[in-house]
């Protein structure tokens, strides 16, 4: 009895071992996927794409265009400016090889990349919104009928379903003044467009909102006016380009965007950019109010006090003008709500003082993923990958919250999250696309179909038309 009394504690505390040992009904999840790519489509949109080189970018691949391409019910919708100049938009089913086409009644009016197509959407009244052909002037509007997005396969596509070309948004001015169109549609499912008021050095971002009923403006909510001052000199106007504007999983809209200044004395050199400081600002109340990353506020729409130059705690990621620091590269969210950007420049080990953005930023550019973790610190990574170009990257999340990024020429990269994004490496080097640079990615796509898309075209000489595609990678699911 001895022996078998002794045993039992023995007994018990090897049962409690084993049973702490052995999986549980609720046993946790495998791991998640890192970044992976599966080409699965490149299908031609069109074969005789106007094409002109200026400002270093296509007019219709220009990567700040939001959206030249986007996914809504199961159908992808893109635009472009074809040969003879007329603006086209287009739809297919997801997965289709082959899509519709219908003409607006509007041709590009000058040979300037900044002129692209930008495209929304209004769930209330499921219209898709197209904004085109401006630069620091007027700007050419059109939607489509109601309905229209709602019932892609039942609805004819063709240009009968698209109203009048307006020089407004149906009545309401804006500014004479107007350039950067970006859509972004609220969580209610109303549109907001966002844009610049004023000239590259001296204008401020405004927004607009559209209820399915009437466009309002909401107002003006950068400001161009105060001092800044450089170890060479000072500027006193100057405009924010935007990174993008996005709503995250947390219902807040975020902007990351650098600042550009009127005045060249802030710069070692005559050939660099004045851009200077990575900023972040966000709104949790639909664009109304701004506040810095730590929910101090900073700025009201429509108000005397915009989000300024001198703002305490905007900057996120500080730089002074000598590095050739891109404007409007690429930004996003997490499934967390958290931001995420691309920046690039010249970095300081290639040295202080860029002479000429273009040929600096081709030879030693290098692009940086930035964003803030859940402590709510910021970190960020160099991408070992040389730009070999001037132009922009954009940037994509998958389901796991993997980050790609689409270099110059369609180049994918990639780091996964559970390396704290510090893994980055190719899965797509670019070849057999010949594309021309820059490339508009569908920003929307991803989460719905898990299904990385972008847009590009083909390099091509003078004035020659040349093809345009479109390019669908499966990510992991």
């Amino acid at each position: 009895m001895r022996r078998l009394t002794a045993l039992i504690p023995a007994m018990a505390l090897l049962t409690t071992a084993l049973l702490a040992a052995a999986p549980s009904s609720g046993a946790a999840a495998p791991a998640a996927p890192g970044p992976a790519l599966t080409r699965v489509a490149d299908t031609q949109l069109d074969n005789q794409a106007l094409y002109f080189v200026s400002y270093d970018g296509l007019v219709n691949n220009n990567s700040f265009q939001k959206n030249g391409l986007l996914t809504y019910r199961g159908y992808q919708y893109a635009a472009w400016y074809t040969a003879d100049r007329t603006a086209v938009v287009a739809h297919r089913a997801l997965g289709a090889s082959s899509w519709q086409t219908a003409r607006l009644p509007h041709q590009l009016t000058v040979d300037d990349s900044h002129n692209v197509i930008s495209m929304g959407l209004s769930r209330v009244d499921g219209r898709l919104h197209l904004n085109m052909d401006s630069h620091s002037n007027g700007f050419f509007y059109v939607k489509s009928a109601a309905g229209l997005l709602d019932d892609p396969a039942g609805r004819a596509w063709n240009s009968g379903q698209f109203g009048a070309v307006q020089t407004t948004l149906d009545g309401l001015a804006l500014t004479s003044q107007f350039t950067y169109p970006q859509f972004v549609a609220t969580p209610e499912g109303r549109l907001q467009l966002s844009y610049r008021a004023g000239v590259s050095g001296n204008g401020r971002n405004a927004l607009a909102e559209y209820d399915g009923s009437r466009w309002t403006a909401l107002g003006e909510w950068s400001a161009s006016t105060g001092t800044y001052t450089s170890e060479h000199g000072s500027s006193t106007a100057r405009n924010m380009y935007l990174h993008g504007i996005d709503y995250g999983a947390d219902g807040r809209l975020h902007a990351f965007y650098t600042w550009r200044e009127q005045n060249n004395a802030v710069m070692c050199a005559g050939g660099g950019l004045t851009n200077h400081d990575t900023g972040y600002v966000y709104s949790a109340d639909r664009g109304r109010t701004w506040r810095n990353a730590a929910g101090t506020a900073v700025g009201t729409t429509g108000g005397s006090d915009t989000v300024a130059v001198g703002d305490a705690g905007t900057v996120v990621d500080p730089l002074n003008p000598d590095h050739s620091l891109m404007n409007q590269e690429s930004q996003t969210t997490d499934s967390a709500g958290l931001p995420h950007a691309i920046i690039s420049y010249v970095p300081g080990r290639f040295g202080q003082c860029t002479t000429n953005y273009v040929a600096d930023r081709t030879a030693n550019g290098r692009a940086f993923h930035l964003f803030k973790d859940s402590s709510g610190a910021w970190k960020k990574t160099e991408i070992p990958v040389p730009l070999n170009s001037s132009q922009r990257t954009r940037l994509v999340l998958d389901r796991y919250d993997n980050a790609y990024a689409v270099l110059p020429y369609g180049r994918i990269v990639a780091a996964s999250k559970s390396s704290g994004y510090t893994d980055w490496r190719t899965l797509f080097d670019g070849a057999g696309l010949s594309a021309f640079g820059e490339v508009v990615v569908d920003e929307t796509r991803v989460a719905q179909d898990g299904v990385l898309s972008f847009m590009y075209q083909r390099k091509s000489t003078g004035t020659t038309p040349s093809p345009l595609r479109v390019i669908d990678f499966r990510l992991p699911s």
